[in-house]
């Protein structure tokens, strides 16, 4: 090549390539290198301190919300829930007698022991207080009374034969929904049971066949196998449970017996078929049952809960159950007994009598039952912030209950629902219950967000787009916000998750709504805007959304002066707090400035540049580094607009005043921001004046020696400006730039290729107008490194074509060129 030739090329002088890029490569370099998004960590919100239905920063008033400290007995529990499911009512019996028998040793009759009839009273009064209750003597063991001395320590058999005329008199049905222990209540069912299968023992002792049928069409023989059972295998565990007084001092060792015996009961009950409602006489089971409540034993408590809820009570029963478990659930000692019981373990959706809160989450009728469903996830909630139960519960889809259970909570009743009327106050009521209830799953929800495994089921049960409308039908209810967003700030640091919101057509509209409506609440304002940042980071649809819904960015603006005014700020919001808003908040705009059209529109709102520039006039970055480093990196981002419109652009001599400070500061983060700014504004020759006015190069070309790529790449970035100009060439030169620049070539370039094309255009700029010192240095490495066969790429097949394509787009062309020219001047003296 000729001289002349030489210096035809030689009238190309390489810039910084702002917005001229050439290839799809230099595109991706070039949005990692100068558009960047940013990171910040997650808001952190501390344990509540104590276990309960709403936090200690609920914002609804505590005597308008169910309470978490009750005191629960056994005679809070009503005896007529022993009622069989089917609620049909048989015939009375007239002029029947009263069975005052004795037992055989092989559970038959003994007949000697049979009365007589009674004579007949007129105007028997037929129901539950008349010839029905008086068939046969209700027996101590459905009656539940108090022990005494006199009586402990009989058999249950004595104790029925023991009953005098005067107390059967005494037997009513009631409704109420407590009574003493020294009242009982009986079913005109249940009492009529038990003749019948007194009965049919009668029969079968004189060998003939009763003619009574049983149950769901049950034989004669049947009920006597039932009545066998009963005998056999329930009677002596309930006579064991009777031994038991209220307020006797029991061990830890009787404790376990009874819990093995009530779960001996569940087993057999389970054997046969007689759990849920059907079973004759489930009410003397559940008498005894509830009677062991006042042992007042969690354990024991917890696994009575178990065997009374398969037993499938409902109504009063049913809520004070769900209580009893809550506070068990309340206590964290008692995470244990949750673990290695079995109340979490069975969830049989089908099933009408289960053993299992989830199940009862699973109901389809949730309104006729919705404060045991509030008790029963409030419990789930406060068992889901220990790790390990919130596996358990995960591997029981305990999501996806909660996730059904709260689009029937938005749905309302259904015009079938038992006992929900049509009026106003009503439908009140069931609105305030639906949100008390839904505080609590999307708590629960946020507990188990934080395991891992907890991510393919929100992902595949459509969970991002429930919660968006959960935020939507309730977003004057700041509880449920706060939890909802709270889920939302942890899953979307996932990038998976983060797509899946994205796609929820309504999810940045709801959030900018939420953020105009409460501004002032910053622990919703905080993990709002820490999601939308973590939106706009990874989806450029996200951006786009953000910016098209009317009036987002104004909202965004507002949010900024808000929080930036330190005279005024939100109520209860102190400086921390404030900051951590501006950081997330900056993070977002700067997020947003990736989109070229919302970068450029950014980049021109005169609002949006002052308030970036008053932090860093009124900041100091050895006290609010992160928020100060955001600041600087969004006005990286909107620099990189230049277009008329641009106040960025316009305010270049104010902020490269501002980017001195920063320069000279002990954070090395705020000098590579700082530095990266400057890569854009020094595009413009007033800045280029201003940075060599305050010798601004010397300390760049010191940042060469960092041996980090992104600070070295910056510093180049600033330094191929700087040489464009004739004038500076020989004030860099002088700098000892060329040395740094070769050191940073070779031990730097195999690593980043886009670097080394940098450092070789850099090297180009400054020889133009004279000779480069140390060109044999830089011509053997130019050489090895022109050579892609002699070089190591990476094993990774995709690691390796990235760098393959830089290597060969970006810098091949500029190396040959630079060795062709040093190789010319060497044979041209």
């Amino acid at each position: 090549m000729s001289l002349m030739e030489l210096q035809d090329k030689s009238e190309h002088v390489y810039t910084s390539t702002g917005l001229r890029r050439q290839t799809s490569a230099e595109i991706v370099s070039e949005a990692r290198r100068s558009l960047r998004t940013l990171a910040t960590q997650r808001p952190f919100t501390p344990q509540e301190k104590h276990r309960q239905l709403f936090g200690e920063s609920s914002s609804r008033a505590h005597d308008g919300r169910p309470p978490s400290a009750f005191s629960l007995h056994a005679r809070h529990f009503e005896a007529p829930d022993s009622r069989p499911g089917s609620g049909t009512r048989l015939s009375p019996l007239e002029r029947k007698p009263r069975l005052s028998v004795s037992l055989g040793e092989d559970g038959g009759l003994d007949e000697a022991t049979l009365p007589k009839p009674p004579a007949e009273r007129g105007n028997t009064r037929i129901g539950s207080g008349g010839s029905r209750a008086k068939l046969f003597r209700a027996a101590s063991i459905n009656r539940l009374p108090p022990v005494t001395p006199n009586t402990k320590n009989m058999s249950l058999e004595t104790r029925i034969r023991a009953d005098q005329p005067g107390d059967r008199e005494k037997l009513h049905f009631s409704d109420v929904t407590e009574h003493t222990n020294n009242s009982s209540s009986e079913t005109d069912l249940h009492i009529l049971t038990k003749h019948r299968i007194l009965q049919t023992d009668v029969s079968s002792a004189r060998g003939s066949k009763p003619e009574v049928k049983l149950g769901h069409g049950d034989t004669g023989d049947d009920n006597m196998d039932e009545s066998v059972f009963w005998n056999t295998k329930l009677l002596p565990v309930l006579q064991e449970f009777e031994s038991f007084a209220p307020g006797d001092a029991v061990s830890d060792e009787i404790v376990g017996q009874l819990c093995n015996a009530c779960n001996g009961l569940h087993d057999a009950l389970a054997e046969r078929g007689m759990l849920g409602r059907q079973f004759k006489k489930r009410s003397a089971i559940l008498r005894t049952l509830f009677r062991l409540i006042d042992v007042g034993s969690d354990r024991l408590n917890l696994t009575l809960a178990k065997l009374i809820l398969a037993l499938n009570v409902s109504g009063n029963n049913l809520l004070n159950i769900c209580k009893l478990v809550f506070k068990i659930s309340r206590n964290a000692s008692n995470d244990a007994l949750f673990l290695n019981g079995c109340i979490l373990a069975h969830c049989v959706y089908v099933c009408p009598h289960t053993d299992s809160l989830l199940s009862l989450l699973h109901c389809e009728d949730v309104w006729s039952k919705s404060e045991a469903v509030l008790y029963g996830v409030g419990s789930l909630k406060l068992l889901s912030g220990n790790s390990a139960l919130s596996r358990l519960l995960l591997s029981k889809g305990f999501i996806v209950i909660l996730l059904q259970l709260s689009k029937r909570l938005m749905h309302g009743p259904s015009s079938t629902s038992t006992n929900i009327t049509s009026h106003g106050s009503e439908g009140k009521g069931q609105r305030i219950i639906a949100g008390h209830i839904l505080v609590q799953v999307t708590a629960a929800l946020r507990n188990i967000a934080d395991q891992s495994e907890s991510r393919p089921s929100f992902l595949s049960n459509k969970a991002f787009s429930t919660l968006c409308l959960i935020l939507e039908n309730h977003r004057k209810d700041l509880d449920i916000c706060i939890n909802v967003a709270r889920i939302f700030s942890k899953l979307s640091t996932y990038t998976e998750c983060c797509h899946a919101l994205a796609e929820s057509p309504r999810c940045c509209s709801v959030f900018l709504d939420l953020l105009s409506k409460h501004s002032g609440k910053q622990d919703l304002v905080v993990r709002l805007l820490f999601t939308l940042g973590n939106l706009t980071a990874k989806s450029t649809e996200a951006r786009e959304r953000v910016y098209e819904e009317e009036g987002g960015i104004d909202v965004l603006l507002d949010l900024f002066q808000v929080y930036q005014e330190t005279p005024s700020p939100p109520k209860q919001c102190r400086a921390p707090e404030r900051e951590d808003v501006l950081v997330k908040l900056i993070r977002l705009l700067a997020n947003l400035a990736i989109h070229p059209t919302v970068g450029t529109a950014l980049a021109a709102n005169t609002l949006c540049v002052q308030l970036l520039l008053e932090v860093l006039e009124c900041r100091c970055v050895q006290e609010s580094e992160e928020l100060v480093i955001n600041a600087v990196a969004t006005i990286n981002n909107l620099s990189f607009y230049q277009g008329e419109s641009s106040v960025v652009r316009s305010q270049h001599t104010h902020i490269s005043q501002l980017l001195l400070k920063l320069l000279l500061s002990s954070s090395m983060d705020a000098v590579l921001e700082a530095t990266r700014v400057f890569g854009n504004l020094s595009q413009i020759k007033d800045v280029r004046h201003f940075i060599m006015q305050h010798k601004v190069e010397q300390y760049v070309v010191t940042l060469l020696d960092s041996k980090t790529p992104d600070v070295c790449f910056s510093a180049c970035g600033v330094l191929i400006n700087l040489s464009a100009d004739p004038e500076n060439r020989a004030m860099l030169r002088a700098t000892g730039s060329t040395q740094k620049l070769i050191d940073c070539l070779r031990d730097l370039g195999p690593q980043d290729w886009h670097l080394a094309a940098v450092v070789c255009q850099t090297l180009w700029n400054c020889s133009l107008d004279g000779e480069l010192q140390h060109t044999q240095e830089l011509l053997e490495i130019l050489r090895l490194y022109s050579d892609g066969g002699a070089l190591q790429w990476p094993s990774d097949d995709g690691v390796r074509q990235v760098q393959e394509a830089c290597w060969e787009l970006l810098f091949l062309p500029v190396a040959e060129r630079l060795k062709e020219r040093f190789y010319i001047e060497d044979i041209i003296p």
